[in-house]
């Protein structure tokens, strides 16, 4: 393995379910104590494009359901329509527990392996792409969904915290057209769903723990990947 990817710590992660009036709430606290991160531009939010990779039998799904406490999936990344900067990422999960490696994939490159031609993953300098090519071998990792979403992500130093909003969930359904600005897409799940995400590294600061606090809240098991499954 990578020494750099070898070295990359776990992140606590806690995700919860919102309705339109707690992001309100959440937002304006978060607006007077956090920063908005600054790839969200002007408008304070930017817009992703991903695409799931699962097993034939849907083994990502199914451990993300079953509550399977270490689990990993693979997806291709943009943002912003942004064909040039896509980026393959790998998710791992342990309990609560979570860390992301990346590497970045041309239009070229991500037009091959979604059309199922892999032999050029064969000759990558990248260790990620040498084990997302061994899984599409040995496990039949293929290609799954497009999942649609706006994000807005706040700051905070102490702690390293990152809080996104994830609102505006949609997926397209079997589409794998990952590089169609024009896909038709479905809202996920039921009613509007938006998924409020914070990480940290050692410790959650108690000025955002106030901040992102709602009564009739709790953490939640999460998943835009399968809120778009609900649908087949």
């Amino acid at each position: 393995m990578n020494t750099k990817e070898s070295t990359i710590n776990f992140r606590h992660e806690i995700k919860h379910y919102i309705n339109r009036n707690d992001y309100y709430q959440i937002r304006q606290r978060l607006l007077a104590v956090a920063r908005l991160d600054s790839h969200a531009g002007e408008k304070g939010y930017y817009h992703i494009r991903s695409l799931y990779f699962d097993t034939p039998d849907d083994k990502a799904l199914r451990e993300k359901l079953d509550g399977i406490n270490c689990r990993e999936k693979f997806r291709l990344r943009y943002y912003n329509d942004a064909f040039g900067r896509v980026k393959l990422e790998k998710k791992t999960k342990v309990n609560n527990l979570g860390n992301k490696l990346s590497a970045p994939l041309t239009e070229e490159e991500c037009e091959k392996l979604i059309a199922g031609e892999t032999e050029w993953m064969r000759s990558s300098k990248h260790p990620l792409v040498l084990e997302l090519y061994a899984k599409m071998q040995y496990q039949l990792l293929r290609p799954k969904t497009v999942v649609d979403y706006i994000r807005e992500p706040y700051l905070y130093e102490p702690g390293n915290v990152r809080v996104t909003i994830d609102s505006d969930i949609r997926t397209g359904l079997h589409s794998r057209d990952f590089f169609n600005r024009e896909l038709p897409t479905i809202r996920s799940g039921v009613g509007e769903m938006i998924v409020m995400e914070v990480k940290f590294d050692e410790f959650l600061p108690d000025i955002i723990r106030n901040a992102i606090q709602l009564s009739n809240r709790r953490a939640a098991a999460c998943s835009k990947y399968a809120l778009s499954r609900m649908f087949g």
